[in-house]
């Protein structure tokens, strides 16, 4: 299976301290790879130099093949990679319908050209309201998404994020602050959403990490210490030391 996200020797400086260390990473196509690690250990960042927020000190990053190295977030999405942030990323006076449509103009090739009335688009927003409906947010979709739950505006995100026909979808934090009830939902949409495409996720929540990821990474102090099965991360001696702890070990004996 070919490698969707190729990590090599990737390094992250801010100043003296060296925050990602060297990391070797292969995410195949069409997986669901979570990255998980304790706080403070590097795992937004590593978000931010993937999809070209942070510039790379050292190594490189090839997204299918091609090396998207220091390349800015704009010229990354044009190929294939879109994301959603830790903290919710929406404009919050548009309506859904408007944040969700945003999000659709470029891959329908409308970019800048002011001369365009969108409300006559009939095929942008025929495909808009299909995504809302797949994000279940239809009978939201004229109310400013600022007005949403939580939950809903993490849904709108994760929408948003996928709507734009990109076959690798990063989320950071996709459930943090949820309800159960709310958790397994976003479980179920980002299920639906991604169905056929790459997930990379970042997770605090071992229950979604385990039920979603195909594989996992541990990341400590700017280091992957592991990658595997979610039943190797669980029975990994290491991981459990570093960052599930006693418990996962527990977990692994019941």
């Amino acid at each position: 299976m070919s490698a969707a996200i190729e990590l090599k020797k990737l390094r992250k400086s801010f100043g003296p301290t060296e925050i990602i260390r060297g990391v070797d990473l292969e995410i195949r196509e069409g997986e669901r790879h979570a990255i998980i690690g304790p706080n403070g250990a590097g795992k937004s960042t590593l978000f931010h130099l993937i999809s070209g927020r942070y510039t790379l000190s050292g190594g490189s990053v090839s997204l299918h093949g091609r090396d998207i190295s220091n390349q800015s977030p704009f010229e990354i999405y044009r190929q294939g990679l879109s994301r959603s942030f830790q903290v919710t990323n929406i404009f919050p006076n548009l309506s859904v319908f408007e944040n969700v449509r945003c999000g659709l103009m470029w891959v329908k090739g409308y970019k800048y050209s002011f001369w365009h009335l969108v409300d006559r688009q009939h095929d942008l927003n025929a495909r808009t309201a299909e995504v809302i409906q797949e994000i279940g947010l239809t009978d939201r979709m004229h109310i400013p998404a600022g007005v949403l739950t939580y939950a809903e505006q993490r849904a709108l995100e994760i929408g948003i994020a996928a709507a734009g026909g990109a076959n690798v979808i990063m989320l950071d934090e996709p459930t943090a602050g949820m309800s159960n009830t709310e958790t397994d939902q976003a479980i179920a949409l980002i299920r639906k959403i991604t169905e056929g495409k790459t997930l990379v996720m970042v997770e605090h929540d071992m229950g979604v990490v385990f039920d979603l990821a195909d594989r996992i990474s541990v990341l400590v102090y700017g280091e992957i210490i592991a990658t595997g099965t979610p039943e190797e991360i669980r029975n990994n001696k290491a991981v459990q030391e570093a960052y599930l702890g006693a418990e996962a070990e527990e977990e692994s004996h019941a």
